[in-house]
């Protein structure tokens, strides 16, 4: 079986990322799965620039495909923000929960319509520390007023996508993977990578 290289630790990313290329019948390797591989602080502007880094450097001690996202959440309302610094936007010791409670206090006093937002993921892929292709991914919605669902990470319990009128973490799983902002993405990134795996196999 082919194997690629996943540039996070993140235990439900990797397993949203497998269910999204089960079709490729590839085994992913995270970073939990190669500890000699150090921790990467991000420092990017932009998505494109965290995720291309990510994917380089973690290709330098893999001789496999190796791929890296970026994601995260950009609201109108706040100016684009909390944008790279979505993971670690309530400051020290973030996690999702304090998160989620202190982007809903921002937007406490914001009407609904006014509180639309964009998920965005971007996947840079890479080999012995060079950048074989990048894509990118949206998804628009809005943020509500209260957590709602369970399942999923991140801003899912406060990202609802209009059409269906549930949150992320309410929609489960195998729904979130049809229309998510990664799911375009990794859409986009399947093509390559069995377009890659003819060639090199």
């Amino acid at each position: 079986m082919k194997k690629i290289v996943i540039a996070t630790a993140n235990k439900k990313k990797k397993k949203e990322l497998k269910a999204l290329l089960k079709e490729l019948k590839v085994k992913l390797l995270s970073l939990n799965d190669l500890p000699n591989i150090p921790k990467i602080k991000e420092g990017g502007k932009t998505f494109k620039e965290n995720a291309v880094k990510k994917a380089v450097i973690t290709s330098e001690f893999t001789d496999k495909l190796t791929m890296a996202d970026d994601s995260g959440l950009e609201v109108d309302a706040l100016g684009g923000r909390p944008g790279v610094f979505s993971a670690r936007f309530s400051g020290k010791g973030a996690n999702d929960p304090k998160n989620n409670k202190k982007l809903l206090r921002m937007l406490r006093a914001v009407p609904s319509h006014k509180r639309k937002a964009t998920f965005k993921c971007v996947i840079a892929m890479a080999k012995r520390g060079v950048v074989l292709k990048v894509v990118e991914g949206k998804c628009r919605g809005l943020i509500g007023f209260q957590r709602r669902g369970e399942n999923g990470f991140g801003y899912d319990p406060v990202f609802i996508f209009p059409k269906l009128g549930k949150t992320f973490a309410e929609l489960g799983p195998r729904a979130k993977n049809m229309i998510s902002h990664r799911a375009k993405a990794l859409r986009k990134a399947k093509k390559f990578i069995a377009d890659y795996f003819r060639i090199y196999s």
